[in-house]
Parts: C-alpha cells; structure tokens; sequence
C-alpha cells in the first residue's frame, strides 16, 4: 500500500489549510520531525546510548534497555528459525507486561507485522482476526492457550506459537491481577522467556523500512466486524516521536502503562512515546484502580493516559488521594469523551487537569491533543468540551454530506489528513475507498471547529438519535448527566419509540455510596435541556459495558434494549 497522496489536501483558500492552530502551538511543538525508520531501531540506538537506564517495569522486576534489545534480539532469531518471514503476520494477544513489549519488538526486528488482538476478546472474535490477518504465529498467555486459543488457532493459518507467563519478570505476584499458577508447557508450543533468554541473534537484513506496515490494527468493533488498519512503521514513529516532542516531561520521563498496549494509544502515545524518550515505561498487567494507585505512589510517574472511565473508577475507589497524583506532569484522556464535569472534578479532588484528545486507530492515535502549556476552552452554546488542536503537519477539516468544507463553528463530518493517517485497511480495497478517499480519513464522527482553530467532536455520525425529527446527540445529553453528584458513568443510546420513531434512553452507573432515582435523573434533564432531548428512559445498571480500552459500547446497550 502507498501512503497518501497530495489529493488529500484542502483545496487553496480553505479557511482549514491556513491552519489557524499553529498560533496555539510553541515552537517546540512546530518544529519539523526527523524520525527514526521504526521503533525497532529507536531500541538499539537507545541500549547503545543509555545501556544500564529502566526500560521496562514491572511490579518488582526492571529491565534495561541492553537486556530488552538483547532479549527481543532472541525472540526475533527464534520466530526466524520457526519459519517467520519478513512481512509475515505474527498477532499477539497478551496483557500489559514485558512478554507484550518483548513479542512486538522481536516480531520487527523478524521483518514481521504484528496483530495486536485484544485479550478480552472471545474465540470468535480471534478467529476472525487471525484468518483474515493470515497470521503465521501466534504469541499469548498460557492460560489462553490452554482455556480456548488452541481450538481457535486449528482452524487458522497459525503454525508458530510461543506462549507466556506472565508470572515472569517479577516475583510480587499481587494476587489482585496475577491470581494465576504457572501453567505447564504446551506440546506444540514453545515458551517466549525461554526463547527470549536463549540468546539467538536477530536475523540479518530484516530491519522494516518506514513505508512498511508495522501494525494491522484491528477496530474495536463497536459498529460491525473489525477491520484491519494498517499502520505504517512512519505512522507509528511520526505520533510517537510528536508525543514524546508534544508533552514537556522532564529528562529520561515515567510513564504508566494505563491504557492497554495492544490498543494503539497503549503501542504509541506509551511505548513509542517512553521508547523514543529513553524513559520507564511502568505495567502493571492490566487496570484494576487499587493496584494503579498503588503503582502511582510506588513508581511516581510522570506521565499516563488513559479513558476517561477509567479516571472515573481511580477517582471513586476509597484509597485514593491527591498524593497518588503528585507525580504527574501531565495526563492525558483518549478513547472515550470527557465529560467537562469530569475535569472539573478531577482537578478539585486530586489536582491534576486531565488533557483532553481525539484519534483514530486509522490515524495510529492522536490527531488533536490539548498542549501542555494550554487548557481546552467548553463551548458556549453546546457544553462540549474542546478534544484539542491539530499538529503542524495535520490538516483537520469539517465537511457537509457531500464533501464541501462548511465554515468554522458549523458541524460536519471530522476529516483529517497527515502523516499518522494510515493508508487504509488491510485486504479491503473497497472499504478503504470510502473510508480514505484521496488519502483523506473520513472518521464518521461529527463536530466543528472554532476560528482558533479548537476542534470540538460531538458525536459519532451513527449514533445520532431521530426523536420527533429531532437530531439528538448522545454526548451532550451525557454531559448533563455527568453533572449530577450520584453519577458515575452514563451512556445514552436510542431506542425505538412508537410516537416519536425514536427516544432517548440513558444508561447509568452510579458513585460508590450514591443513591438516586431514575426518575430523578430524567428530571435533573428535563430541567437542563429541550424537552426533545431529555431522557424518557433511564436504567441504572452496576456497570456499563466497555471495551478493553475503556469506551463505552452503546451498540451493547442498545441491544439489550431491543431484547428486553
């Protein structure tokens, strides 16, 4: 696949191509990037420069960036000598721990693509990954292997798998998250520490060039099957060097691992960020609020980004206190909206402000993000709260339903070109052509952006709920439930109506010790919006259903409506 094309650009005279954000950005933030050709590398230069300094930490364990570049070096002569060629796909489907951070590098340094497959994915859902991906290996936990990837990979093109315990690298074994035995080894299956310490040598000749794919990233699926995004080893180096550039964090920087790695805010704005930094990258296996906050007070790191629903559970859990936050330099939120309320919040309790941004796993993570010297203006007139200002090389336009750019401050579909847009989806010529036309991302999500350049996201183009005629937007009525003092998390979904053809129903969990009414709630509303758009529905739930990476999915929700 080719990388786009200067069709992707706004015609001359559009207001968008000005690029009125460079005025918000410093000269730090403007200037031109010369990225490495992959992280791969970026790893060997760094264990070079800086041999001895924390690479990865892991509870108790640490490995330097030497016995990181050293390992991954073995796990990639190993996946060679099982018959892994360049260009091969190899997917791996682990927690955050360094058997993840080891699997992927080694995977590039075999000139292979890696397939990020979420963990909490069921047979059906790898299965289709791993046929339409083609993938030749597989690497995962040995309790995966063991409970259900060994049927799904038969009837795959899977020959290679190395399984894991991610017991190894650190001997704490906190019962919250490791409350697993060590699993005996598989027949037909080698073990990734035991190939990682055997000391082979990376292959010759096999070091990925920018223009290959690093990555297929899978979608999460919150609208129909997944589809592959194929990001480019420039996509990755460009977003993960513009964070690493974007964020002001001191020298050699912390950063936690709270987004999931196999996610690509995890793979960029994490691991390529603190791999690009030579700083520490702290995991912690997976989110679980009292082992973060642990964490947090432990490692004190300087940097996390993570859903705004995941803020939500460390803010709710009864240990917390603004000493776990102390740390920080800054925090960013990604992959599910914030809520204003939530900010706001967070601030008061805890101190930090949480840095709103938008991207796309086909635009290998953020497209916007909130500058660190700069907080994000709400608008007026909606509430909604700003995701942020594009990056130098970007182009974010706002685009009416046949294609023409509408003026700043009006809604149309977000489009966005640039050098982290990848260049389409993996085997799906006709997916991509609606998807990236001329190269540009037509994300399907609604928004606008105002004359400074502040790019506001509203809703996603499929959600929008048809009540009366009406055009509702699930997140401005969110907003207004995140407001109220007993709510947690909310999500507002359409569901048929025999007067109105749609109506608004909004789901909610609700803070530890809070009690309300459903009733109440759709009150609160009522008072605070028009009368077409308040909720006539409210359930309230013990928790909302979410993806690994913690946004919330509506199309759940609107399905146990239809099945009620």
């Amino acid at each position: 696949m080719t990388a786009p094309d200067s069709a992707s650009r706004p015609a001359a005279g559009s207001p968008y191509a000005a690029k009125p954000w460079l005025a918000l950005l410093t000269e730090t933030q403007k200037a031109p990037l010369h990225p490495e050709d992959s992280l791969a590398r970026a790893l060997r230069r760094v264990a070079a420069e800086h041999p001895r300094r924390t690479f990865l930490t892991y509870f108790d364990g640490r490995l330097t960036y030497r016995e990181a570049d050293r390992l991954s070096d073995s796990v990639a002569g190993h996946l060679a000598a099982r018959g892994v060629r360049r260009g091969d796909r190899v997917a791996v489907l682990l927690q955050n721990s360094p058997h993840f951070v080891l699997a992927v590098l080694g995977a590039w340094k075999a000139g292979a693509v890696v397939v990020p497959v979420n963990p909490m994915y069921k047979s059906g859902e790898v299965g289709h990954v791993l046929r339409d991906s083609e993938a030749v290996a597989l690497i995962c936990s040995d309790r995966a292997w063991e409970s259900y990837l060994r049927e799904t990979a038969a009837d795959s093109p899977v020959t290679c798998v190395l399984t894991a315990c991610e017991l190894d690298f650190q001997t704490r074994g906190d019962p919250r998250v490791l409350s697993f035995e060590r699993l005996p080894r598989a027949a037909g299956t080698d073990d990734l520490t035991e190939a990682a310490r055997a000391g082979h040598a990376a292959p010759e000749d096999r070091d990925p060039a920018p223009g290959d794919t690093a990555l297929i990233s899978y979608t999460s699926g919150t609208s129909g099957a997944p589809k592959g995004a194929t990001n480019t080893h420039r996509n990755v180096m460009y977003n993960a060097e513009r964070q690493r550039t974007g964020l002001a964090l001191p020298e050699a920087p912390v950063y936690f691992a709270l987004a999931p790695l196999f996610h690509i805010t995890g793979m960029v704005c994490q691991l390529g960020a603190c791999l690009n930094s030579a700083g520490n990258l702290v995991l912690v296996h997976r989110f679980e609020p009292g082992v973060v906050l642990d964490a947090f007070a432990e490692h004190r790191p300087h940097y996390t980004v993570g859903p705004s629903t995941a803020f939500m559970a460390l803010a709710a859990h009864p240990d917390v206190t603004r000493a776990h936050f102390a740390s920080f330099t800054n925090i960013s939120s990604g992959g599910a909206p914030l809520p204003p309320a939530l900010v706001e919040k967070f601030r008061a309790g805890f101190g930090p402000y949480l840095r709103n941004g938008y991207g796309l796993t086909e635009c290998t993570a953020p497209c916007a993000a909130v500058p660190p010297h700069l907080e994000a203006p709400v608008d007026p007139v909606s509430g909604t709260l700003a995701v942020g200002v594009p990056g130098p090389e970007t182009v974010v336009r706002i685009v009416d339903d046949l294609g023409a750019e509408v003026p700043f401050g009006e809604q149309g579909e977000i489009v966005v070109s640039g050098p982290q847009v990848v260049p389409g989806y993996w085997r799906r010529p006709d997916a991509t052509a609606e998807t990236f036309p001329g190269g540009e991302l037509r994300t399907g999500d609604i928004g606008f952006m105002d004359a400074q350049g502040w790019l506001y996201v509203v809703d996603r183009k499929k959600d929008m709920i048809n009540a009366s005629g009406f055009k509702v937007w699930p997140r401005e009525v969110e907003d207004v439930l995140y407001t109220h003092p007993a709510v947690r998390e909310a999500a507002v979904v359409g569901v048929p109506d025999e007067y109105r053809g749609e109506t608004v129903k909004a789901y909610i969990s609700l803070r530890p010790g809070a009690g309300t009414e459903p009733d109440a709630l759709a009150a609160y509303c009522k008072e605070r919006l028009a009368a077409y758009k308040y909720p006539r529905q409210v359930e309230i739930l013990p928790e909302l259903p979410k993806t690994a990476s913690g946004k919330i999915l509506r199309r759940e929700l609107r399905s146990r409506t239809t099945h009620d």
